[in-house]
């Protein structure tokens, strides 16, 4: 009998199963398949217990084009679904909505095949324990893949006949992941050569010719491109710099970028940028803002503000909730087609833009009669607008006129295609990522726009996802729920810290303060240091785990010491010093050993060793002169930093250590401190700007 009272026979004539009564929209995508699919929890468990069923576990989301390959060809094929009915209990799990899960799964696949992705699908002991799995499986033996048939009854008929086997192998996996989620503290320096030498290491594997690292498919792995940032910064070293900026380039020409409405696909199938997975995720897109921000600091480039702007205009355009939060994702598909909706031909630009038009947008663009993408085209800039306008005979400010009227013209018409679904739930940590984007974006564009939309996202999470000092993890249809993870705890602090420093309110440092405090109650490790994934009063899983390595988003552990470092040197409370350094002792053997996996963790570790410059400014928040100061401030590149402005008018309002410091000779000044040393009051920029040198 279902929960809802309904029998497992009329459940699956209904066609629709367990999952119509779920929030998520992957979850909801499939609840009308022939699979009698549970959600994650204790009714599938105890059903498997009951009937010693094997569990078929199966993960995904519903940005995932091979998500919905697979439920097109597997999950929505009668005759599969009844051998997964008769031999499994199954379980359909949203890796958004349930990373705890995710994680401790994807670990075991990566384990027992060496390789991970969505869709996965991993078969587990009726205790939830894994012993076999994979990702994508096709239908039928293909490509060199068993399909998915003869894999369910070679597993089905394995744990029949062979359950010694099973639970070695049960045995060995559960062995590996108590190994790994139990890291130890290595006897390994903590100082700035272990950042510079991690660089190095990873430039190794720099692509000179399209920038990135490695060949396809290529991510735009953000977290070592601000490491990469953060060396420049401390070393002066022009390489390291040169890598980033033509990386970032490359992204922003390529189809990986959405030429037209802004904002970029997940990664690029090719080496040189061009052909996209063409989802739109929301965490991607906040962790490629900052960086696009901080070239534009660096190199003065108006491309990267250009690129940043577009960006953050897409999500404030198609990802934000009218309440002020926003979407998780935006699909691959539509009508079906993978890329559907971003796909032009020659003819339909002509017929929009006219012919004259037409053949300079193509030229731009490189729109051909044979096509780069299935015999349609991915959009993507081949030349400059100084190449083309020597070209075509015209100036460089008619070309761009006209490109810009092109792209509105050739934008409102894909407005009116059939849209890739868009994920809507609200998740708090992907959240946190784009407020802090959004944050970033006022601050270095000096737009108020920007800073209405951090703040209104603020004030989303805390009315809808926020119960005191604690955070729940997702948001959909009115409805919060689900425990916070680490990542929302960690990500949504790092985002209160940005609003701080934006609007320059102390309310948005103590909330920030109360919530690191919730997070050291609720997940810290008091044995061994270091912050588990999920909470102590959370759902018991196989493992607890406790990640360091970056995925598609920075670990959380790597985002929480760095949170407990800014924090401290706001708040002067040595608990978060001691503890930031914890996690640092804990994870350096990664750090010496496996760079590549945890960068975020080597950008904490640079602003624990290199100290931040601690800028405060003093003056009239409403004068024009202070107001100048701080636009200089935020425009130039301190990656590690804490700023603050002091009214005098309020200074009772702020932490202690900040008082005292008082305007010279009624002017706005600044005081920049950095290892417990400050400089003399400093009242022209002039004289400011070398003090916030990192060489």
């Amino acid at each position: 009998m279902s929960p809802n009272g309904a029998t497992e026979e009329s459940i699956v004539a209904q066609r629709t199963n367990r999952l119509i009564h779920e929030t998520s929209p992957y979850l909801r995508q499939h609840a009308h398949n022939p699979v009698d699919w549970y959600p994650w929890g204790e009714a599938a468990l105890e059903r498997a217990r009951r009937e010693n069923k094997p569990i078929l576990l199966s993960v995904g989301y519903s940005a995932c084009h091979w998500c919905h390959v697979m439920e097109r060809e597997s999950f929505e094929n009668e005759a599969i679904a009844r051998l997964m009915n008769e031999q499994f209990v199954n379980i359909k799990v949203d890796r958004e909505e349930r990373p705890d899960v995710d994680h401790v799964y994807m670990n075991a696949v990566q384990m027992l095949t060496g390789r991970g992705g969505w869709p996965m699908t991993v078969f587990l002991t009726p205790d939830g324990k894994p012993f076999y799995g994979g990702t994508y499986f096709p239908p039928e033996d293909r490509h060199g893949l068993p399909g998915f048939p003869r894999v369910l009854t070679a597993v089905a008929q394995a744990y029949a006949q062979k359950p010694n086997e099973i639970a070695k192998t049960v045995g060995e996996v559960m062995a590996a992941l108590e190994r790994l989620e139990a890291p130890r503290p290595a006897a390994h320096a903590l100082d700035a050569d272990v950042v510079v030498r991690a660089a190095h290491h990873l430039a190794g594997s720099y692509d000179e010719t399209f920038g990135g690292l490695g060949q396809a498919p290529k991510f735009p792995n953000a977290t070592v491109l601000e490491l990469f940032l953060r060396v420049y910064y401390g070393s002066g070293e022009r390489r390291v710099l040169e890598m980033v900026l033509h990386t970032l380039r490359q992204m922003a020409r390529g189809g990986m970028y959405d030429q037209l409405g802004g904002g970029f696909h997940r990664y690029s199938v090719d080496a040189r940028w061009l052909v996209p997975h063409f989802e739109k995720m929301l965490y991607d897109n906040a962790q490629l803002v900052p960086l696009y921000l901080a070239a534009y600091q660096v190199s003065g480039e108006a491309f990267f503000a250009g690129i940043a702007r577009e960006t953050l205009d897409y999500v404030g355009r198609e990802m934000r909730d009218p309440g002020g939060g926003f979407y998780s994702t935006q699909d691959a598909d539509s009508e079906g087609v993978e890329g559907k909706f971003f796909l032009w031909d020659v003819a339909e630009v002509r017929q929009v833009l006219g012919d004259d038009a037409a053949e300079i947008a193509c030229r731009y663009w490189d729109i051909s009669e044979p096509g780069n993408f299935e015999r349609r085209n991915i959009l993507h800039v081949t030349l400059d607008v100084e190449q083309l306008a020597r070209l075509f005979r015209r100036d460089a400010d008619t070309i761009n006129r006209l490109l810009e009227d092109s792209r509105t013209r050739l934008l409102a018409v894909r407005e009116q295609r059939v849209k890739p679904h868009r994920d809507d739930k609200i998740l708090t940590a992907w959240n946190g990522l784009m407020i802090s984007a959004f944050a970033k974006g006022a601050e270095v564009l000096d737009d108020e726009r920007y800073a209405r939309m951090a703040v209104d996202a603020v004030t989303f999470i805390e009315a809808t996802l926020q119960r005191g000092d604690r955070l729940l993890s997702t948001y959909k249809d009115g409805t919060a729920k689900l425990n916070g993870y680490l990542d929302d705890y960690a990500f949504f602090i790092a985002a209160l810290l940005d609003v701080f420093e934006l609007v320059q309110e102390r309310h948005y440092l103590d909330r920030a303060t109360a919530l690191a405090d919730s997070m050291i109650g609720h997940f810290w490790d008091a044995a061994a240091g270091g912050f588990f994934f999920t909470s102590d009063d959370h759902e018991t899983l196989i493992v607890r785990s406790k990640p360091v390595f970056d995925g598609s988003i920075p670990s959380g552990n790597s985002v929480a010491a760095h949170d407990l470092l800014r924090l401290y040197h706001y708040t002067e409370r040595a608990e978060y010093l001691d503890r930031a350094e914890a996690v640092l002792r804990l994870f350096a053997g990664p750090m010496h050993e496996q760079p590549f996996g945890v960068s975020r963790m080597l950008c904490s570790l640079d602003f624990f060793v290199r100290q931040p410059r601690e800028i405060v400014l003093v003056g009239s928040r409403a004068a024009a002169a202070t107001k100048t100061l701080l636009r200089q401030l935020r425009h130039v590149f301190v990656p590690n930093r804490t700023l603050t402005v002091v009214d005098p008018a309020c200074a009772d309002q702020l932490p202690a250590f900040i008082r005292g410091k008082t305007p010279i000779d009624g002017q706005p000044t600044v005081y920049v401190c950095h290892n417990k040393t400050c400089s003399a009051p400093v009242t022209t920029w002039a004289d400011i700007r070398p003090l916030l040198d990192g060489k």
